[in-house]
């Protein structure tokens, strides 16, 4: 090689070198950005909460107003009444409050929702999705121009992780509301963790952007990482509602036997969907993905094979992985029994959960293992759920 060509070799070394650098500052600074947005997300979802706690009568009425979609006959028309006729005379009957449908169930029409019927909460709630949309944007350009500055894919290590898990976890919320689903509910618990989860991110895991160890730099990796994001966040969207519906349910009990519970318990726990909603959404969340966890699970032995010469070694992670499955497994199946709908299946579902948290936390951070690599900025297999 001559020196000029050696020359030339340098400068453009040295010319990607400085724009790689600038693509990772520049994601730095979309990350921070997009908390500034998310902030202001939360804020708003905030006061969609204090203005519905303000609107008792709103949601009252909200809760009895026939639905939207109701058509017909069926639309606008108060419970109907039924009339016995004794002996010429015709009787009415109040209509039958149904406390409990069967066991274990109650009949409890949802709430309207953290707006509580208000239209100036509800003005605030369209306000913080819109925050939400932008944040979510912002976060997305953040990991795209992470990415560009290593040229592979965002998710090397536990920060990559984060910043790419917290961008999926939002996707998926927006998505459910594009969708026309009743979840809006979840904005101030989302928005409100996924702050806290970026706060660790850019203060306790950042790692600067860098190449992948050899072992890692493989096509499975989009494959593998990719779902496990997905997975990860799926999961935690019904663990939110499982943990709503304990509550709920809780609530929806004291009121069944008679009790009176507080203030703010009766002012938030009205506007939230009936606990028999937030339990069938959680178990049809959880449902829908664990297949798609599986896959992870079988991509990553697959993974191991090549880069290991063997598909399972009983690795701590590997350990988890197969320990959060079974967790998973054992829930469906018991929210499919008669015997363990409800509360029982519901801290099946929690513990599960928690085993998914422990595989990507404890796990990559107190125990050492073959899918570790380095300090804080754990490979890709120390950062995932395999």
């Amino acid at each position: 090689m001559t020196l000029a060509a050696a020359t030339d070799l340098a400068t453009a070394t040295s010319l990607a070198a400085a724009n790689n650098e600038n693509l990772a500052e520049i994601s730095n600074v979309l990350i921070y950005s997009a908390m500034a947005v998310y902030t202001l997300a939360f804020l708003a979802y905030i006061a969609e909460w204090i203005f519905g706690s303000r609107s008792k009568v709103a949601r009252t009425a909200a809760a009895l107003t026939p639905r939207a979609g109701a058509v017909g006959k069926a639309a606008g028309k108060a419970p109907a009444v039924t009339v016995d006729k004794a002996g010429g005379t015709a009787v009415l009957e109040r209509p039958k409050v149904v406390v409990r449908a069967g066991a274990g169930t109650r009949d409890v029409p949802d709430g309207p929702g953290a707006h509580g019927g208000d239209e100036q909460g509800d003005l605030f709630g369209r306000i913080a999705v819109s925050f939400t949309v932008l944040a979510f944007v912002i976060e997305f350009g953040g990991v795209l121009t992470r990415a560009l500055s290593v040229q592979r894919a965002p998710w090397g290590n536990m920060y990559e992780f984060n910043i790419t898990f917290t961008t999926t976890a939002v996707g998926v919320y927006l998505l459910l509301l594009a969708l026309k689903k009743n979840v809006r509910w979840l904005g101030l618990f989302l928005t409100t963790t996924v702050l806290l989860d970026l706060g660790l991110a850019v203060t306790v895991l950042y790692t600067e952007s860098d190449q992948l160890v050899p072992a890692l730099d493989s096509y499975w990796m989009y494959i593998h990482v990719s779902t496990a994001i997905l997975c990860g966040a799926v999961f935690y969207v019904g663990a939110v509602g499982t943990i709503l519906y304990l509550f709920k349910d809780s609530y929806e009990g004291k009121l069944a036997r008679g009790g009176k519970p507080g203030a703010f318990a009766t002012s938030v726990m009205e506007r939230l969907p009936a606990s028999a909603s937030l339990d069938k959404f959680a178990y049809r969340v959880n449902a829908a993905v664990f297949p798609l966890w599986t896959f992870t699970i079988i991509a990553g032995a697959i993974w191991a094979g090549d880069a290991w010469g063997r598909y399972w070694g009983w690795d701590p992670k590997e350990t988890w992985s197969f320990i959060t499955w079974v967790a998973y497994a054992g829930y469906l199946h018991a929210r499919a029994t008669a015997g363990w709908k409800g509360r029982k299946a519901a801290y099946l579902a929690l513990a599960a959960f928690a085993c998914w948290l422990f595989n990507y936390y404890g796990v990559n951070i107190f125990v050492s293992g073959k899918h570790s690599y380095a300090d804080v900025g754990l490979g890709v297999l120390a950062s995932v759920g395999f």
